[in-house]
């Protein structure tokens, strides 16, 4: 089986977020990157059928040079080689065209992606990409099992789960479930010294016309103060509530 990882690489959210050029434009100094997390919770699954069913594993990145680390980071976790499609994308459709490419390209059985990025949580590029494959889709995957070409899927819906059963070729849209945090792996020494030597392929990117653009960034209003209001002062409460907060 191959399968595919789609990696974003995104900012950690303990970094400071700063806008830049009239805040047209993300200010990414300082900032520290990494994979993004719901990515690298289907890394470690695909790990687990590589592991007990001998798959091979690529990883696949749409972004600049600056996005290797992260890329050379997969590897060492145990990918087999990895993919940096090189444009920097402006949207999610711009990503899903050029993965499509990657997928045809590479005859991959099973796509894995977040089932969004962390940093626009967008959650459009793994059902664009399936649309664009004509591969089977199930998003927000929080259990998968695969028997030969046969896929048992859980996922999560609105009061519970359900369980879905497909057939490859898949795309999966997976979060947190697919494997729980305590199973990620970090890499060890070794895992980065073969990542060193494994093959990280540059592709040109097929173009296409951009469907968005960015016209400006607007950091979150700042909470007010609090006001602390005595237990048995309920008037002041309700008068707070009505008059200030305007919720009754």
């Amino acid at each position: 089986m191959k399968i595919l990882v789609c990696i974003s690489h995104v900012p950690d959210t303990t970094s400071k977020i700063n806008f830049a050029e009239n805040d047209t434009k993300f200010d990414t100094n300082g900032v520290q990157f990494v994979i993004n997390p719901f990515d690298e919770f289907c890394l470690t699954r695909a790990m687990w059928f590589k592991e007990k069913q001998g798959a091979s594993i690529t990883v696949v990145n749409v972004g600049g040079a600056e996005t290797e680390p992260t890329l050379r980071k997969a590897l060492a976790i145990g990918a087999d080689n990895a993919i940096r499609v090189n444009v920097n994308p402006t949207d999610g459709f711009q990503v899903a065209k050029e993965l499509a490419e990657v997928v045809k390209n590479g005859e991959y059985d099973l796509v894995l992606a977040g089932k969004e990025s962390a940093d626009y949580n967008g959650q459009m590029v793994p059902g664009m990409l399936a649309a664009l494959t004509d591969f089977n889709f199930i998003n927000g995957c929080v259990g998968i099992e695969v028997e030969g070409n046969n896929v048992t899927a859980s996922r999560e819906i609105d009061g519970g789960a359900e369980t879905l059963s497909s057939s490859l070729p898949l795309v999966i849209g997976g979060q947190k479930g697919v494997v729980e945090e305590k199973d990620l792996r970090i890499p060890n020494m070794r895992g980065i010294m073969m990542a060193r030597k494994k093959p990280l392929q540059v592709v040109e990117a097929i173009g296409g016309e951009e469907s968005t653009s960015i016209q400006s960034f607007e950091k979150p209003v700042p909470k007010g103060a609090v006001k602390l209001v005595d237990a048995d002062n309920v008037d002041e409460l309700i008068s707070l509530l009505h008059n200030e907060a305007k919720v009754i």
